[in-house]
């Protein structure tokens, strides 16, 4: 039986690599050869882009605080 970490690893890779894939298909929007653009339409998609991957860090740090249930002094104070 497939534990939560091996499930997590396994979900997570093939996750990643699909949203690598469409980033990268993202980018080929930008041959200007095949596409016509404004820099609007683009700051539009990077801010899109950069809003989903600021949610997605906080969903991991809200997790990870809800975790620790005891207080210490991170490393940089010591």
């Amino acid at each position: 039986m497939e534990s939560k970490q091996e499930k997590f690893v396994r979900l997570a890779e093939q996750r990643v690599t699909e949203v690598i894939k469409k980033i990268r298909l993202i980018g080929n929007l930008s041959n200007r050869r095949n596409y016509d653009y404004e820099k609007d339409h683009v700051n539009e998609i990077i801010k899109t882009l950069e809003n989903e991957l600021k949610e997605l860090k906080k969903r991991f740090e809200e997790e990870s605080r809800q975790d620790k249930t005891t207080f210490t002094f991170s490393k940089k104070s010591k």
